[in-house]
């Protein structure tokens, strides 16, 4: 069995409506080959098809937003946001007053530090074909529909 890693979101989260994507790669650092990265999907076709992909391989499976943008000043503010939070989390990291290999629980298969895997509502099973076709066409006028 695999693993899948997802954001945690409030059931609320805009983040939720955009399209996802799905990166699968080794599970083991020993394995080297190119990440495949799939979608867009809608959130649940993204994880319903991770979780049947990673039940029965070895494989690391990441869904994540695909954040469209449009421009490269957007793309810029989103790498220095991305930069700006790695650089709190470090300096968080360094006001720790434990030691580096802190005393950690043993984190079962569902459970990855700072992230949270969900299971769709049907586990193991993938989204019919259709289904997912139909999620990509909503994906595909949602990108075209002009920002407000």
């Amino acid at each position: 069995m695999g693993a899948l890693v997802t954001l945690e979101l409030p059931d609320d989260s805009p983040i939720l409506a955009l399209p996802w994507i799905i990166t699968f790669g080794p599970l083991d650092d020993d394995e080297e080959w190119e990440p495949v990265v799939c979608g867009p999907y809608e959130r649940p076709h993204a994880l319903a098809l991770a979780e049947s992909v990673v039940a029965d391989e070895e494989l690391m499976a990441v869904v994540e937003p695909l954040l469209p943008r449009v421009s490269a000043e957007e793309i810029r503010a989103e790498i220095a946001a991305a930069q700006i939070a790695a650089e709190a989390e470090d300096e968080a990291a360094d006001l720790d007053d434990t030691s580096i290999y802190g005393d950690y629980e043993d984190l079962g298969a569902e459970e990855v530090i700072g992230e949270s895997v969900q299971a769709p509502a049907q586990a193991g099973q993938a989204p019919d074909p259709t289904e997912v076709r139909a999620g990509i066409a909503r994906i595909a006028a949602m990108l075209t529909r002009p920002s407000a």
